[in-house]
């Protein structure tokens, strides 16, 4: 079992006044995340539509505005390409949905998986050529594609890209390239999901048109929403405003084939009143980043692993509940056989990593098999990562050419290791912590070895053990619905946003009841407050880990708070993330 490292904070305390009643927890937890004085305290507690930068500072965003303004008024063929990932395919149903409804002549296009692979393929772009397009527009994707760009323009075909990966030593010969991580771009904030690049793009044309975002380009904040909360980008600055909003809109007015979602995942309820009128109801009260992350997302992202990301796109483009339903069932029935794959994945790569006497000495984990699923091998790989803390890539692939996917251990950069091995690849990309990549099966064990030098040389011990940061030290009476309500004015959370991790130290519960079907790997502890109220603690696959301990030793206990509703009752949970025995 691999030793997890807790670190505490420097406790500094604050005397910045927040203007309201603050607890003095809440008030360190808010400095140590930069919120240090009151207009940013009030702009945190606002997350305001008016917080957001001019669409127009991004470079080339005039350009991009000026031809799709064009391509409108002159009734030209446009092409929406996307990604086939979940940020990819609610890019390409944000915006042609929008150009849509605008009137324009749109298409979509996304690529096969298996057959072209990621990014602008040259199969897209001959059919770009064959139906007369004039304008493509590609989202989450394009930043590399030196190649079938240049094609596509000088086919006649102009391109838009939009990206939010790292460029090249150049960009590619496109009409205008929207990426605000593009070397020479002074956007403010560098971190938005591909469909935040492309919400940007329809933001700027809606404000140089004088069109209302807030009821023409809104309205698809779901999609904004689901791309933000699966590609993993920090929920702060803009992408935590259009998280707040988006969550909150998925609630009150979701798109028809989100709520078909929603309930199937059973994150909302679906009631008629007395009026006929159809009323949506959060048994939680709200929705998590987290809910979207593992409830929503992998069944979007099942269809480009499984078969083709088309399917995920017809479910989010559904004109009506009937075909939401039957989009749904097909999305729903591969991300099944997503869950199968993965498992069977997992036991074999546990398996030869167990078998190999290597395998303690080792600093990285690169694993090749060619009957893995290349849908797969990225989940696998963070799946092996929870059990074996190493940087891990896992590759499949029956032909001369085996590609796969890379995971990354906290804080080190995967993307540059992978960069130092290149000369053993055919093709990668990514960023510090996931990437792809491509290679001849012959170089694999050079790369191999070079991949684990890299490592080697370049991490350090501490990146070697998970570390889960406390937020603060507290007691068990300080658990209160008071300070949950005020954890909430930084929701929601998400990547370099993380909800508030919560420390009690030597504490022992009053009960222990082990849960999870017949399995019983989950636990629940039962602690009691001075006021003789019970507080329950829940940890998710911590049976063994609790069983490992000494019986009826005071322990310390990390954790998050969350609420637990039932039959209208609401109660605090504390949501463990770790239990050792106290020091």
């Amino acid at each position: 079992m691999i030793e997890t490292i807790w670190h505490f904070p420097e406790q500094k305390f604050s005397e910045v006044d927040f203007g309201e009643d603050i607890l003095p927890q809440i008030k360190h937890i808010l400095v140590s995340r930069g919120i240090d004085d009151k207009p940013k305290f009030q702009r945190c507690r606002k997350r305001s539509f008016s917080d957001l930068y001019d669409p127009f500072l991004m470079k080339d965003m005039d350009k991009a505005v000026e031809r799709l303004e064009q391509a409108l008024d002159e009734h030209q063929k446009i092409l929406v390409y996307g990604d086939y990932d979940v940020d990819g395919t609610t890019a390409i149903a944000l915006v042609y949905s929008f150009l849509r409804a605008q009137g324009a002549d749109v298409d979509f296009y996304v690529p096969d998986r298996y057959n072209e692979g990621y990014g602008v393929s040259e199969k897209g772009i001959c059919e770009a050529i064959e139906n007369n397009v004039q304008l493509i527009i590609t989202l989450d994707c394009g930043i590399k594609a030196y190649k079938t760009i240049a094609m596509a323009q000088e086919a006649g075909i102009d391109v838009i890209v939009c990206d939010h990966h790292n460029q090249g030593k150049e960009l590619p010969k496109a009409y205008a390239v929207l990426d605000p991580k593009r070397h020479d771009c002074t956007y403010p904030f560098k971190e938005l999901s591909g469909c935040g690049v492309g919400y940007k793009l329809l933001s700027a044309f809606c404000r140089k048109r004088g069109i209302s975002e807030k009821e023409n380009l809104n309205c698809y904040l779901d999609y904004l929403a689901i791309s933000t909360a699966a590609d993993i980008v920090p929920i702060v600055d803009e992408n935590r405003v259009y998280m707040y909003y988006g969550l909150m809109k998925m609630i009150q007015k979701p798109l028809t084939p989100v709520k078909t979602m929603l309930v199937a995942s059973r994150l909302v309820e679906l009631y008629v009143n007395g009026d006929g009128e159809e009323q949506i109801i959060c048994p939680n009260g709200s929705l998590t980043v987290s809910d979207v992350v593992f409830k929503i997302a992998p069944k979007i992202n099942a269809a480009g692993r499984m078969k083709n990301a088309r399917d995920a796109i017809h479910l989010l483009l559904a004109k009506d509940a009937n075909e939401a339903l039957q989009y749904f069932a097909t999305v729903q029935e591969q991300n099944s056989e997503r869950q199968k794959e993965e498992k069977r994945i997992c036991k074999e790569a546990i398996e030869e990593i167990a078998s190999n006497p290597d395998t303690e000495s080792l600093y990285s984990t690169v694993l090749y098999r060619d009957t893995w699923h290349k849908g797969v091998v990225g989940i696998a790989a963070a799946k092996i990562i929870e059990q074996y803390y190493k940087p891990t890539i896992i590759l499949c692939g029956d032909g001369d050419v085996i590609s796969g996917s890379a995971r990354s251990v906290e804080d080190f950069d995967l993307y540059s290791a992978i960069d130092a091995c290149s000369q053993y690849l055919t093709a990668f990309g990514g960023h510090k912590h996931a990437a792809g990549l491509s290679l001849k099966r012959e170089n694999f064990e050079n790369f191999k070895n070079m991949f684990e030098e890299t490592v080697k040389s370049t991490i350090k011990p501490s990146q070697l053990k998970p570390t889960i940061y406390i937020d603060e030290k507290i007691t068990l009476d300080d658990v209160t619905m008071n300070l949950y309500n005020q954890i909430q004015i930084l929701a929601p959370f998400g990547p370099e946003n993380m909800d508030p991790v919560f420390a009690i130290c030597g504490v022992t519960p009053e009960s222990v009841y082990f849960m999870g079907g017949e399995e019983k790997v989950h636990i629940k502890l039962c602690f009691r407050k001075s006021d003789n109220t019970l507080l329950s603690a829940v940890g998710f696959f911590m049976a063994e880990k609790w069983k490992s301990l000494p019986p009826k030793v005071p322990i310390d206990i990390c954790f998050t708070i969350g609420r637990n509703v039932y039959k209208g009752n609401v109660s605090l949970q504390l949501i463990l993330k770790d239990i050792r025995i106290s020091e």
